[in-house]
């Protein structure tokens, strides 16, 4: 039995990695990474089995933003040409459910840049998500920024489901990407976001020059945060903002980096996220050997792969696109 085989029983047994282990996987030999991806497969199998969760975003606002974050071309400090424009009306939103829905996506993101919604902003999504609900059923979240308790209760009473709030990288890592908030300011979003019932999502990008160490504190921070969903993004770094030309990682290591989220947080949902196109490449399909969720289309201001080529992965990996009232149930039986 393969070391990474004794690591996965161990984890299904409820045994924890220690800081040790953590890292041992993201120093796999690239000669063994195969055998890694079959360990973390027997953990995601034993929760999700060959089910694969399908994620659309809207971006609902685009630019505008008045943070610094470093990756991003919708900030302050970006010069990325990006088009730019307002809370779109909520006749937009709903049409862009409609699309999802008939693209058989289970969950529909609707995020916004900014710092945090204007209370006008959020009563404009709680009404187009009360008619997305009544016409389509699906199961909506919300990306809106830092979130106030009200706000949070709000968005929960008209039928969202669940809030992305990603906390990005690590503590020590985040005063290197961003200054214009905290660490803290993006946990306790999260933690208000739980606290008015919504599920809690909550995810990192991966190749902002942090170390490995910082990647298994993202993972076991997550963890603690008792993140239901966890998107794992990799860099794709843009043009005019200050993390230009950074081009860290490669295909590999992004699996690894998957085994490692997987390994830590066993019966979370984990979503390639943002830059799975350009940073697995043609090694996209492993990736969901560890992670059981994707983001389907284009991403906020990068475009993602065809969603024809998606659907023809998962076919190909003898994989299951999960339904609504699947996934209802999967959540249920991991609690």
């Amino acid at each position: 039995m393969t070391k990474w085989m004794k690591l996965s029983e161990q984890v299904l047994a409820g045994v924890e990695l220690t800081n040790e282990e953590a890292l041992s996987i993201l120093d796999c030999p690239d000669d063994d990474v195969l055998l890694l991806m079959h360990a973390a497969f027997q953990i995601r199998k034993f929760y999700y089995g060959k089910k694969v969760k399908l994620n659309m975003i809207m971006n609902a606002k685009s630019g505008l933003c008045p943070e610094n974050c470093g990756y991003c071309s919708q900030s302050s400090i970006s010069k990325a040409p990006i088009n730019s424009y307002r809370f779109v009306e909520k006749e937009t939103i709903v049409e862009g459910a409609k699309r999802a829905y008939e693209l058989n996506i289970g969950t529909y993101c609707i995020v916004a840049s900014g710092r945090g919604p204007a209370n006008k902003e959020v009563d404009k999504v709680v009404e187009a998500v009360k008619e997305i609900k009544e016409k389509y059923g699906m199961k909506i979240c919300a990306c809106l920024g830092l979130l106030k308790p009200e706000q949070a209760q709000k968005l929960k009473e008209a039928g969202v489901d669940r809030y992305n709030h990603n906390i990005n990288t690590s503590k020590n890592n985040h005063l290197n990407i961003t200054t214009s908030h905290t660490y803290d300011d993006r946990v306790n979003t999260v933690e208000t976001a739980k606290g008015a019932g919504l599920s809690p999502c909550s995810g990192v990008i991966v190749g902002m020059k942090e170390t490995k160490e910082d990647v298994v504190d993202m993972a076991f921070s997550l963890k603690y945060l008792d993140a239901d969903s966890i998107p794992v993004n990799f860099l794709h770094a843009i043009d005019g903002t200050p993390l230009e030309g950074v081009e860290e990682l490669n295909p590999l290591y992004c699996l690894k980096v998957l085994a490692l989220f997987r390994f830590i947080n066993p019966k979370k949902e984990i979503r390639v996220s943002g830059g799975r196109e350009v940073n697995l490449r043609t090694l996209q399909p492993l990736g969901l050997y560890a992670a059981n969720s994707i983001f389907v289309g284009d991403y906020l201001t990068t475009a993602g792969q065809e969603e024809t080529k998606d659907q023809q992965m998962l076919t190909d990996l003898g994989f299951e696109v999960e339904s609504v009232e699947e996934m209802k149930a999967s959540l249920e039986k991991i609690k």
